[in-house]
């Protein structure tokens, strides 16, 4: 039995790259809404592909891929390595997008199909709206913060900035 070394505690453990969120991230309020629109896109997609309008699971299937890839950068920080991203920006269109066909593929999976699963892909689909528009909501307020402080340019505040120039045209 002396092959099989027992583990040794007090030697640190390696930072092992994870699938899962950290739990940082997962507490978060933007790991929360990744994590529901993960969740959401997934229940719509199974929902959708059990119902007779599978025509329309493409649609969650993408948003699921999109929110999963999201979510993995975020909270691996893969985000910040790569700086030519305008990750916000990109997460602010794929947010406005889903919100709007989610909604548009809900309307009719819940008004033109009678089965079940139809009806149940369209009432998840229409949580998910709600989840990708509160989403893009929060981003937009905190992109037009961003833009009014001068897009991390100066740090002065862009009404001083206004003052300080009318002073010197009057002259």
């Amino acid at each position: 039995m002396g092959d099989i070394e027992a583990p040794d505690s007090n030697r640190p453990r390696k930072n092992v790259l994870s699938v899962l969120p950290s739990k940082e991230f997962a507490s978060s309020r933007k790991g929360m809404l990744l994590i529901a629109e993960v969740a959401l896109s997934f229940i719509s997609f199974v929902c959708f592909a059990a119902s007779t309008a599978a025509a329309f699971v493409t649609v969650p299937l993408l948003e699921f891929l999109a929110a999963l890839f999201l979510l993995f950068a975020y909270s691996t920080k893969f985000n910040e390595r790569f700086k030519g991203f305008l990750w916000p920006l990109m997460d602010f269109m794929r947010c406005v997008t889903a919100s709007i066909i989610f909604f548009i593929i809900s309307i009719i999976a819940v008004s033109k199909y009678v089965d079940g699963s139809s009806k149940a892909a369209g009432i998840f689909g229409f949580i998910a709206t709600i989840v990708f528009a509160l989403d893009f909501y929060l981003i937009f307020n905190e992109l037009a913060t961003f833009l009014k402080q001068g897009g991390g340019e100066s740090n002065e505040e862009p009404s001083r900035q206004q003052d300080e120039f009318s002073d010197s045209d009057s002259d």
